[in-house]
């Protein structure tokens, strides 16, 4: 009982000196000791243990002393990884990611859209597989995969309660995804995980209260509170696409009337364009609306005003010190950002709010959701002994 004891606190003390220098890096060995309360020697075993296994390097950081260089700890970005995975409605990306946030490999698996929700998943399976064979990524480094898609997710259980965009219901992503690659994985909403990850690495970083609205395919937000993604009740909290917003508005494909997202997302865009002008993209929209075609402008216009009606609603309700925008819609189009940068907060956002928050966009571009659900990954399966026993494993097999 006593080894196992003392093995026991060995562990979880290791374990609380990796998680200090991955998360608050660099440190030295004194400042471990100071934050741990663990002994110097403690310290130095440790440190040792982790380094010998390839988990830490050092480097020299120069102090404030002239001339004077410490010796300091950074966890190795690469001693461990996880696969993110986007699954949109015409493509999947897939990334293996480090410990940094950084996508060191990628790859693009595109989707027909009338395929079946395990083909789609087989062809994932099969592109996670190829990529790690083909960059010869050890497969003892990963400790899983994270999943983003759009709709409710069931978070904890990895089900895709309802995705209309893919078109999925109640299906055990997670339990199929696992089977098919045997790595534990993790499924959520695509833009909880994009906020997660603008939040760490992007447009929010610093930000302990941000608000990611994306206007693409659907509408949503997700929010970040005291630096942890807000989820409601049931993990639907910043689903803002079915707020109604006009009673006697347009049908919704929920069944609703007047829905948010009847008036900015993409397919609805051009669903009433083609009631004037047959038009299949965004781009033809703007067009129309640069040439001067009146139709146009007034859809264009009208949505870009419910995009900034978005932004002023989100700030009333949530008080962020950042509100990050991404999507096709207010990233790809230059009058929209300028509506944005000209209009928005002049004439649209409550007084007392004026100031207290800046509009940002996503600067993580299409890594976004690879990131943040490679994230979500690395914090459910990171697990510093078991990655330490693959290691002390393969010391003894060479």
């Amino acid at each position: 009982m006593q080894k196992h004891d003392q093995d026991f606190i060995r562990r979880k003390n290791r374990s609380t000196v990796f998680e200090l220098i991955k998360n608050s890096a660099p440190l030295s060995r004194a400042e471990l000791a100071r934050l741990t309360s663990m002994s110097p020697t403690t310290i130095s075993r440790i440190v040792s243990e982790l380094f010998d296994k390839d988990f830490i390097h050092e480097i020299e950081y120069v102090t404030t002393g002239v001339g004077r260089k410490a010796v300091m700890l950074q966890a190795k970005p690469e001693s461990v990884l996880s696969i993110g995975v986007e699954i949109d409605i015409t493509n999947s990306r897939i990334g293996v990611v480090d410990l940094d946030g950084k996508v060191i490999r990628s790859k693009q698996i595109e989707i027909d859209i009338g395929e079946s929700p395990e083909v789609t998943l087989l062809r994932i399976a099969q592109g996670i597989k190829e990529l790690m064979e083909h960059d010869y990524i050890d497969p003892r480094k990963v400790v899983g995969i994270g999943v983003g898609l759009p709709g409710i997710i069931d978070y904890e259980n990895g089900t895709a309660l309802l995705s209309a965009q893919l078109g999925w219901k109640q299906l055990d992503v997670a339990g199929m995804l696992q089977k098919l690659t045997g790595l534990d994985v993790v499924v959520d909403n695509e833009l909880k995980v994009k906020a997660l990850a603008e939040h760490l690495y992007g447009a929010a970083r610093g930000s302990n209260n941000s608000v990611l609205i994306g206007f693409g395919s659907g509408v949503g937000s997700s929010i970040i509170i005291d630096g942890e993604i807000y989820r409601g009740e049931t993990n639907s909290a910043g689903e803002i696409g079915h707020i109604v917003v006009d009673p006697n508005g347009l049908l919704c494909k929920c069944g609703k009337v007047g829905c948010l997202q009847t008036y900015i997302a993409e397919a609805s865009l051009i669903e009433q364009s083609n009631k004037v002008k047959p038009i299949s993209t965004l781009d033809e929209l703007f067009l129309a609306k640069r040439e001067g075609e009146y139709w146009a402008a007034n859809i264009v216009d009208r949505a870009m005003t419910f995009i900034a009606v978005t932004i002023s609603n989100i700030a009333c309700m949530y008080n962020p010190s950042t509100v990050i925008l991404s999507g096709k819609l207010v990233e790809k189009f230059p009058e929209v950002k300028e509506f944005i940068a000209e209009k928005c907060m002049q004439h649209f956002v409550w007084e007392p709010l004026k100031g207290t928050f800046q509009i940002q966009y996503s600067t993580l571009e299409d890594d976004g959701v690879v990131i943040g659900s490679s994230l979500l990954a690395q914090s459910q399966f990171l697990n510093i002994d078991k990655q330490f026993e693959k290691a002390v494993q393969t010391d003894s097999n060479h």
